[in-house]
């Protein structure tokens, strides 16, 4: 007879950010088991983050419903299995209904340190699980084709509300100021009118730029990240993203708290403006400030600014 087959269900955020965050776990569970399948579920934003995944059989979108609807309908898509373990980043009562070996579950409520460091002590890690990517070989050919020379400065001038957003201006001139070291900028947002109208003057000042914006799927923009020398944006989840393409990464706070919400990789860096943690605004973070870092991460001498 064969062997049963190992089958995980990982169940991680609806926002792109922390989902992000969550592939070091998921990616630790596959080296701890590679014999083991896994289903994923998320938001529909995210779902494109874990579709070039070879180990992931099944991407389930969590997309919400009056009365919380979608957790039955997530509950009827899972109940058939027999799991080996269920992951459940959400602390959702639905983990706990669902025929499995194990079950790793995480609550909320804690917010001092960084969300990666956070996951690790509620998992009972030793070592902190850093966000990856998957890309598949047509990602990284169109990304080859796009992104053929440089180098390239990636900007990310958008972010889900104003208040988490570098005035545009600053981004032309921090752009401008760059150029003199012979960097290209090319312009990343997401998708839909809002991001379109949010990197629109960044794009109208800077007529050189490339412009990579729009409906792309994730593993493509991973993969176009992953060609530039630097990424300059806004708390985003497209600035976790470049951190975990392994992309040289500047992540802007003003009213975010950096503590919880830095960038995590090898090649992670953040700046936040002047004034307490949560009530600074980035109408205070000046070009100077920014140009400063940037020079100094592609010198490779920004370790005070490493996360």
């Amino acid at each position: 007879m064969a062997p049963r087959l190992m089958k995980i269900l990982f169940i991680t955020s609806n926002r792109l950010g922390d989902a992000v965050i969550s592939t070091g776990v998921l990616d630790a569970l596959q080296k701890r088991y590679p014999a083991a399948v896994f289903t994923v579920v998320c938001g529909p934003v995210a779902a494109g983050l874990f579709e070039p995944d070879p180990r992931c059989e099944r991407v389930i979108t969590l997309e919400k419903r009056r009365h919380d609807r979608h957790w039955l309908d997530l509950w009827s898509a899972c109940v058939r299995t027999r799991w080996f373990m269920v992951v459940d980043l959400r602390g959702s009562l639905l983990s706990l209904t669902l025929r499995t070996r194990r079950r790793l579950i995480v609550k909320g409520g804690r917010r001092d340190g960084r969300k990666v460091e956070q996951l690790r002590d509620a998992l009972g890690r030793h070592k902190t699980p850093m966000p990856r990517v998957w890309t598949s070989s047509q990602h990284d050919k169109t990304a080859e084709d796009l992104l053929a020379g440089g180098p390239w400065l990636a900007l990310g001038p958008t972010a889900n509300w104003d208040g988490k957003i570098w005035p545009p201006e600053r981004f032309v001139a921090l752009a401008e100021g760059l150029r003199r070291q012979g960097m290209r900028p090319v312009l990343f947002y997401g998708p839909g009118d809002a991001e379109k109208e949010r990197a629109r003057p960044v794009l109208e000042a800077l007529p050189e730029a490339l412009d990579l914006g729009g409906d792309r799927s994730l593993g493509e923009v991973a993969a176009l990240l992953a060609r530039c020398a630097l990424f300059v944006g806004n708390d985003s989840g497209l600035m976790h993203l470049a951190a975990a393409a392994g992309t040289p990464t500047l992540g802007l706070f003003g009213p975010s708290r950096m503590s919880e919400y830095a960038p995590s990789g090898t090649e992670a860096f953040a700046i936040a403006a002047p004034g307490p943690e949560g009530n600074a605004s980035l109408e205070d973070l000046s070009v100077e400030a920014v140009l400063g870092v940037a020079k100094a991460i592609l010198a490779g001498n920004a370790g005070s600014f490493r996360t």
